[in-house]
């Protein structure tokens, strides 16, 4: 007598995943739903990406601090910086809307 095939925590998984899609997708307003959080992943994803350039911008910017420093003839004073420093995003707009004028 052949034994019937025991289903593996994997595959109950994967069957209860795909019978909760299927009833969500059937469920009202869950297309909007659907879009907001496609939108909240792809703006979470510009954010990230963002976010790992901070380093390199920053790096940039001491380098030009300190060559500004040479050039107002302040030597090779050392200032201290931060280096967890918070930003926000409508202070560098004003700054670069200052930069374009």
């Amino acid at each position: 007598m052949a034994k019937p095939r025991q289903r593996t925590i994997v595959s109950r998984l994967a069957d209860a995943g795909e019978d909760a899609i299927q009833r969500l997708g059937g469920a009202p307003g869950a297309d909007r739903l659907l879009g907001a959080m496609n939108m909240m992943r792809d703006r979470l994803d510009e954010m990230q990406k963002r976010m790992r350039a901070l380093p390199a911008v920053e790096k940039r910017l001491d380098a030009v601090e300190k060559r500004l420093d040479k050039l107002e003839g302040k030597g090779s004073a050392t200032r201290s910086r931060s280096t967890s420093r918070t930003r926000t995003t409508s202070a560098s707009s004003t700054s670069r809307a200052k930069k374009t004028s």
